[in-house]
């Protein structure tokens, strides 16, 4: 990717509604556009961040054995009927419109109804089951004030896994690998050492649903956490009876701000059996299916990242996210200085190392000043003094040290880097 090429800039305009540190700096840095409150377009580089976090999302999928697809955006208002979810009064985040014909239509906030109405279609027996699938789909979602930025927009990108089960054992035995799919996943991004499972209200189905919480100033949940064991208790079950069933004590947990990152929901066999979702099992007798779902806000992981590492130069990007592995910066114009620039960025190319390249005709303070608001890890530098020393300088995001390198020790670097 060459700058010279990229149709983005970085600026210092932000609409002035715009408070979030981190939607700020995304806006800056060309990561993102502001089409409204609440809805956000992703630019190229934002796109890459986004890819990159479906990437490490869409492995740990595959591995607990989910298939993935594309569910649709509109929804039947007659199926969410049939589960009393329709209601404006039950659910008050709805985008509804009508159609040409007078039909009225649901904008998908979530799809736990038309995905077990599908499932109806292909699961009959125990032999059918377990049985997981998972999308990655924009959502939206009818939110009275939109804020924070992308963390929380009225249009944002999710992963939503869906799993059927033959039994409350067998539900409980994937939720848990789920779990631990999850925490693998929060990691792999970078907020492993600050995210917590995270006890929460499990509604009219269950005494509890699970989230995954970061904690963050800018999050918009108060938990109270307990470190030694890695799990908290959201403010809306912060009870004595709940932290007496959970073997906690008060005065063991610190009271955080947060954001939430995933949760995780057991629906136990409530939506089968009100859309008549059954299988025979060995003995030949009906039941109903069971149900759990899985959620992570990708488009809000990717501001929660952004506002977690951020500094006062700009975004700081965890490698594995960051829409590139190196920024390369060529100062000057002199003829050896881009033969050796060019050659790096084929070679680094040819070797699988992702890079923002970064040719333009510009003066040096505005390219490092752009590469500090860019957040890529690394930074290799290509001018008149590394030609003539037949070399390149390298320094990490982080530090304000550089070092000379030759091609074949730069390329060790980042593979450790990596």
């Amino acid at each position: 990717m060459r700058l010279s090429q990229l149709f983005t800039k970085t600026s210092k305009n932000i609409p002035s509604d715009e408070t979030a540190r981190s939607a700020r700096l995304l806006i800056q840095a060309g990561y993102i556009h502001k089409e409204m409150a609440g809805a956000y377009a992703y630019l190229p580089l934002g796109l890459a961040v986004i890819d990159n976090i479906k990437t490490i999302i869409r492995k740990e999928m595959d591995e607990l054995g989910a298939s993935e697809l594309l569910m649709t955006t509109m929804q039947s208002k007659d199926l969410w009927q049939k589960t009393d979810r329709w209601d404006d009064q039950k659910v008050d985040i709805w985008f509804k419109t009508e159609l040409k014909n007078g039909t009225t239509v649901g904008l998908a906030w979530s799809h736990e109804e038309p995905i077990v109405a599908m499932m109806k279609d292909y699961l009959s027996s125990y032999r059918d089951l377990p049985v997981a699938v998972y999308q990655f789909q924009n959502k939206l979602r009818n939110e009275l004030r939109a804020k924070s930025g992308i963390l929380r927009g009225r249009e944002f990108l999710m992963k939503d896994l869906y799993a059927f089960s033959t039994s409350a054992e067998e539900l409980q035995d994937f939720y848990d690998r789920v779990s631990d799919a999850y925490m693998r996943i929060f990691a792999a991004v970078g907020l492993g050492n600050d995210t917590y499972l995270t006890y929460a209200s499990g509604g009219a189905f269950t005494q509890f649903s699970h989230e995954f919480q970061t904690v963050t100033e800018i999050g918009e949940d108060t938990i109270y956490l307990s470190k030694a064991r890695r799990l908290a208790v959201n403010k809306e079950v912060y009870k004595d009876d709940v932290l007496a069933q959970l073997g906690l004590n008060k005065e063991d947990l610190e009271e955080m701000k947060a954001a939430e990152v995933g949760n995780i929901f057991n629906f136990g066999s409530t939506k089968s059996e009100q859309l008549g979702v059954t299988f025979t099992d060995q003995s030949g007798h009906e039941k109903p299916v069971y149900l759990s779902s899985y959620g992570i806000g990708i488009s809000r992981l990717m501001g929660v990242i952004a506002e977690h590492f951020a500094d006062d130069k700009g975004l700081v990007w965890p490698t594995a996210v960051a829409p590139a592995q190196v920024h390369l910066i060529r100062l000057g114009e002199a003829s050896q200085v881009v033969k050796q620039a060019d050659k790096l960025y084929s070679s680094l190319t040819a070797a699988h190392v992702s890079v923002l390249y970064d040719d333009r005709d510009e003066r040096a303070g505005k390219k490092f000043a752009d590469a500090d608001l860019i957040g890529i890890p690394n930074r290799v530098l290509v001018s008149d003094k590394t030609v003539n020393d037949v070399s390149y300088e390298w320094k990490s995001r982080t530090s304000d040290e550089s070092e000379l390198m030759s091609e074949e020790q730069l390329l060790k670097t980042l593979a450790i880097k990596d």
